[in-house]
């Protein structure tokens, strides 16, 4: 496509612009079209031919998308740094994509099939996505363009190929989007209206894609609570009672819409029972009421500690879900296998602690759990055990975690989370959107259960059933349909993000050689431009000068050679 070269200022602005117009296809506002203009703006702020500055307009793209995007940071860790630090991290890997892109935009292939080009754009920018979930510190999967898209038709793709395709696709419609405006800028109108016409096919093609939602195993009939937390101020053990008896409390009121025992399960959120009700026997009354009250087992979020060997060292903690039947607790139980870094743990604390005192606000930091993330839990009334998978929290974000419980048997999913100290930011929405995609991606009826909202019930094709306010004490009651049958994103599993890996790694070193070549060539015209005698191998041949009678020794070896000695790098026209 052609590249008309913006100034270096309208570079700048037209990554900011991409970066702010890309944060609004995401909750609250899910203007999700704008992910399409956010990403033809930074394709048009990349047209300048240089690796370095192409990372500093990718890192100035990522700060107007991430700074916006994760503000619920700052209100979760009360001063910025976190925040920024983020944001900044996120935003130069964004870099790393831009000056990916315009090193590997010089392989000549590319150069010549334009057609191509947004498609090394996408496979380009997902292999950076895929690389930001999984690094550093165990990666950070948040802002991933895929999620932009639960809105949108392009959804649809998640049961094909998971936020691999999806966000592949919406950076395929914003590169073409980009060429159209191009074309428009030079009143080339029949191109434009041509490209702008592949974009909307692209866009809207996705409806056809199938999507199951009949239950296939039976129904599961739920009961989710949300509710709330009390006032803060108060001492964080009383607190966290009062946390628990609020969900008995919703519990219990759960009875205005079902008879006792009316209902297979009962879904508290993370955090509901933070004083582990299993060593602690105020706690434990509490919820064993609420379980015979309501006549159904609870599956509830918990904190377990640990001491360490002999009592020396710092303590740990998991962060775990729970069965308890109105009989008592079971030894069915689930830790988080990805506790948040500078969230739930504090990695290389001495290190971080010379820039912020911040580090100490997690006391004990939490520790990974092992097993996999699917709970078999008893129902009566179906006479078997429910394979439920369960991702806490963040867990959602992270394609792998689900989908790998879903394969081993998963028939419906619970994303049990703890929005509390995110306060009235866009963060529980945001985390909303992706339990929907993961609906779609799976085919599975979803519920996320928050203990302060936002909460949802998601039919397999990613429909709300219901949803809740945000801090509001809020009970659902719905029955989810079973699903065994797995789509092609569950079959596929890693193999689209490995296989975009390798393309995007083939072309960057593509690149490299481009570049090799064409500094190597722009050397030797250097060269030959400092000597204007030089011939065609580079070596210098002498020139005679002319005799009486209108000839010379030069002339007759021109005329033998069949060269002419008197070119210049201008033209190569003999000088007379």
């Amino acid at each position: 496509m052609p590249r008309p070269v913006p100034s270096r200022g309208w570079t700048l602005l037209l990554a900011v612009a991409g970066g702010l117009a890309t944060d609004t296809a995401f909750p609250n506002r899910s203007w999700w079209p704008m992910a399409y203009v956010g990403v033809a703006l930074l394709v048009l702020a990349l047209r300048r031919d240089s690796v370095p500055w192409a990372w500093l307009t990718g890192l100035t793209w990522g700060l107007g998308f991430f700074l916006p995007h994760l503000y619920w940071a700052d209100e979760a860790v009360g001063e910025p740094i976190g925040w920024i630090a983020l944001s900044v991290a996120e935003a130069a890997l964004v870099g790393v994509f831009a000056a990916a892109w315009v090193l590997v935009r010089r392989v000549p292939l590319l150069a010549r099939r334009t057609w191509l080009q947004p498609l090394a754009v996408a496979v380009l920018w997902v292999a950076v996505e895929q690389m930001r979930a999984r690094w550093p510190f165990g990666g950070f999967p948040w802002g991933n363009l895929a999620f932009s898209q639960t809105d949108a038709p392009l959804v649809r793709l998640a049961s094909v190929g998971s936020t691999v395709l999806v966000s592949g696709a919406v950076v395929v419609v914003g590169a073409v989007l980009a060429g159209a405006l191009v074309r428009l800028r030079h009143f080339q109108v029949g191109a434009a209206s041509a490209l702008l016409l592949v974009v909307t096919v692209l866009v809207f093609a996705p409806w056809l894609v199938p999507l199951g939602t009949r239950a296939e195993a039976g129904t599961l009939r739920v009961g989710a609570v949300q509710g709330n937390v009390p006032q803060q101020g108060a001492e964080a053990g009383s607190q966290a009672r009062a946390v628990t008896e609020n969900h008995a409390a919703g519990t219990a009121a759960l009875l205005e819409r079902v008879e006792p025992g009316g209902l297979d399960l009962v879904l508290w959120p993370e955090s509901a029972a933070d004083i582990d009700p299993r060593t602690d026997a105020g706690v434990a009354a509490v919820v064993q009421d609420a379980a015979r009250t309501v006549g159904a087992p609870i599956l509830l979020g918990t904190q377990r500690y640990v001491d360490a060997p002999g009592g020396e060292g710092p303590r740990t903690r998991y962060n775990e879900l729970i069965l308890w039947e109105p009989d008592g607790p079971t030894d069915l139980v689930y830790a988080k296998q990805h506790p948040v870094p500078f969230g739930e743990y504090m990695p290389h604390r001495d290190f971080f602690r010379q820039f912020t005192s911040a580090v100490d606000l997690i006391t004990v930091d939490m520790a990974a759990g092992t097993g996999m993330s699917l709970m078999p839990v008893p129902v009566e009334r179906l006479g078997r055990d429910v394979p439920i998978a369960v991702g806490i929290c963040f867990e959602v974000a992270y394609d792998e975690l689900i989908r790998e419980s879903v394969v081993a048997g998963g028939e419906v999913i619970v994303i049990p989370t703890n929005n509390a100290s995110f306060g009235m930011t866009q963060e529980s929405t945001q985390q909303l959107a992706m339990s929907r995609f993961r609906a779609v991606e799976h085919g599975r009826a979803v519920v996320q259960v928050s203990t302060v909202g936002v909460s949802g019930v998601i039919t397999p094709n990613g429909v709300f059933q219901d949803t809740t306010g945000l801090f509001t004490a809020e009970q659902m009651v719905e029955s989810l349909p079973l699903r065994t049958t797995l789509t092609l994103a569950d079959r596929l599993g890693q193999w689209p993000a490995l296989v975009t890996g390798l393309l995007a790694a083939a072309a960057v070193v593509a690149g490299v050689v481009a570049s090799s070549r064409r500094a190597r060539d722009a050397r030797r015209r250097a060269s030959a431009r400092r000597r204007p005698g030089t011939g065609a191998r580079g070596g210098r041949r002498p020139t005679a000068a002319p005799t009486r009678g209108g000839s010379t020794a030069g002339a007759r070896t021109r005329s033998r050679a069949g060269t002419s000695t008197g070119s210049t790098a201008r033209g190569g026209r003999t000088r007379r």
